[in-house]
């Protein structure tokens, strides 16, 4: 082998290490608060009922994703003027440096709101950074890949978004079984988010060896820059259909399908079916090391048989599954719970049923009752009579009770086969691993080969601002507020699984999007 060949092969296995690398620390950083939303909740927003302190969690883990789209087109723009190394050496600086801070931040118990504001400016933060870590990151490995090895290459850019997932989730299991639960609550939650300044100096270190991408440097010495980027991104019909296509075709439909498999999974296995913490991170675990591989596998595959395909079959795939593979992992995780949803359902029936999501006391009987139900994650089915002799009446099955209490209404439900929580000794572990790693899938297939796909599809001169705007108002809004949508909805309809529509119609409108206004761009001159 020549020494220029050889020198070839190095500095690109070092532009994919450090891409990849500093993206997979960066989702880490992000994917930390997701992950410990339920945690998060009981720390910063105590003064709130069980159902709401989630609900709030989830909704600031959205307002990071809220604020992408302005990270989008600050450094959009930046990386496609003074170029994509130095603007992804910013993005990844200033989100390692928030997430550290989360890590020092007071908590409610001893700094009231003032703890929450705090949260809140960081997390806005993060999200700003992640706004133009992405898109960078994708663009200068896909401008230094040969043409037949794009959607390989661009692929670990890919993985390291769910190796950031799964990073996270192994150092929140290593603390849990490491000390105890009332140091975790105390203390020790901090150390995921301290642990991010380490992985910061790692990938300064790493990113601070590249050089500029040739694509850029080559258009840097011709003068083609652009010099106003986000205007030329809007300037043309031609561009604001790819734009259009991007957002409704790929963004939103490939990050509520990631956000679906990891998000959506762990609230769904601790909140409604009650496995223990240790347990579902453990399984999380091991599911999206199996699927890791395999966003590389279809971002390879995306080479030979192209881009578009495999987009419209995963999207294909997850419309077919959703539903099914939430049930099973229900039954797989507490037969107890699901055998009494079908057999003694609760049906709740009052004068006045208004029910207020985040009020901090329900001002009717029925909404009292239906806010026991909801902060127990009990599935229900209501109506009102205003002629109902007593405010409100409870169905568990065949018995009735007239306005129960808090403990009373438990105790019903106990006694009527609802478990407090699932029985270790019936988890079926394997099949749960099996249905999370299938779901997963789907996103490795509509995901993988993403990395190649948006560069592919926009011009060079302001390929980051036009890549990184539908990328992350798709994955900002549509995703990003997945969780807390789809929660809200659990919570305000009173089944486990009406969330899942919003991942069902988001994904669809993508999948008719793609399958009609998508272009195979795997021959495309990524150099135009």
């Amino acid at each position: 082998m020549s020494d220029g060949k050889q020198q070839y092969i190095k500095s690109t296995k070092l532009v994919i290490t450090a891409s990849a690398l500093g993206t997979l620390f960066e989702w880490y950083d992000f994917f930390i608060y997701g992950s410990m939303a339920v945690i998060l909740g009981e720390l910063f927003f105590q003064d709130q009922s069980p159902a709401v302190q989630l609900l709030l969690a989830l909704a600031l883990f959205g307002a990071g994703f809220g604020v992408r789209p302005i990270g989008a087109i600050l450094f959009g723009v930046l990386g496609d003027r003074i170029g994509r190394k130095y603007t992804f050496l910013m993005t990844i600086t200033l989100m390692g440096l928030s997430t550290f801070a989360v890590g020092l931040l007071p908590t409610f118990a001893t700094a009231g709101v003032l703890a929450t504001a705090m949260l809140v400016a960081l997390r806005l933060l993060q999200g700003l950074a992640l706004g133009g870590e992405y898109g960078g990151a994708a663009i200068y490995v896909a401008e230094h890949a040969p043409p037949n090895k794009r959607g390989l290459y661009t692929s670990w850019i890919q993985v390291s978004v769910t190796s950031g997932a799964l990073l996270a989730l192994i150092v929140i299991l290593i603390c849990k079984l490491t000390f105890t639960e009332e140091e975790f609550l105390a203390w020790a939650w901090r150390i995921p988010f301290l642990l991010s300044f380490f992985l910061l100096l790692v990938s300064l270190f790493l990113r601070m060896k590249l050089g500029e991408s040739p694509v850029y440097q080559a258009m840097r010495k011709e003068r083609r820059t652009a010099k106003n980027p986000l205007h030329e991104s809007f300037s043309t019909w031609k561009n604001v259909k790819r734009l259009l296509v991007a957002l409704f075709g790929v963004a939103n439909g490939l990050t509520v399908i990631f956000y679906t498999a990891q998000t959506s999974t762990l609230l769904f296995l601790q909140k409604f079916t009650k496995i223990g913490e240790i347990e579902t991170y453990m399984l999380m675990a091991i599911a999206y090391g199996l699927a890791s591989p395999f966003f590389v596998f279809f971002g390879w595959l995306s080479d030979h048989v192209g881009r578009k395909k495999l987009q419209v079959i995963g999207y294909t795939l997850f419309l077919i599954m959703l539903f099914p593979v939430f049930k099973h992992i229900g039954w797989a995780s507490n037969q107890q719970l699901m055998q009494a949803m079908e057999t003694v359902p609760v049906t709740v029936v009052g004068r006045d049923c208004s029910y207020n999501v985040f009020a901090s006391k329900q001002e009717s009987d029925c909404g009292q009752v239906l806010d026991i139900l909801s902060n127990n994650n009990i599935n229900y089915s209501k109506s009102e009579d205003a002629k109902l002799e007593v405010p409100v009446r409870v169905t568990i099955g065949d018995i009735t009770y007239d306005n129960p209490g808090e403990a009373p209404l438990i105790n019903a439900l106990i006694e009527a086969g609802y478990p407090e929580k699932a029985d270790p000794e019936k988890i079926d572990k394997a099949k749960i691993i099996f249905l999370i790693f299938a779901l997963t899938l789907t996103s490795a297939m509509s995901y993988g080969a993403v990395g190649a796909l948006l560069p592919e599809l926009f011009p060079a001169r302001f390929r980051y601002t036009s890549l990184s705007i539908p990328y992350h108002v798709g994955a900002g809004y549509f995703g990003g507020f997945l969780p807390f949508i789809s929660q809200f909805m659990i919570v305000k309809f009173g089944n486990a699984f009406v969330g899942l529509w919003y991942s069902f119609i988001i994904v669809l409108i993508a999948f008719i999007t793609a399958a009609l206004f998508l272009p195979e761009t795997r021959d495309y001159d990524i150099n135009r």
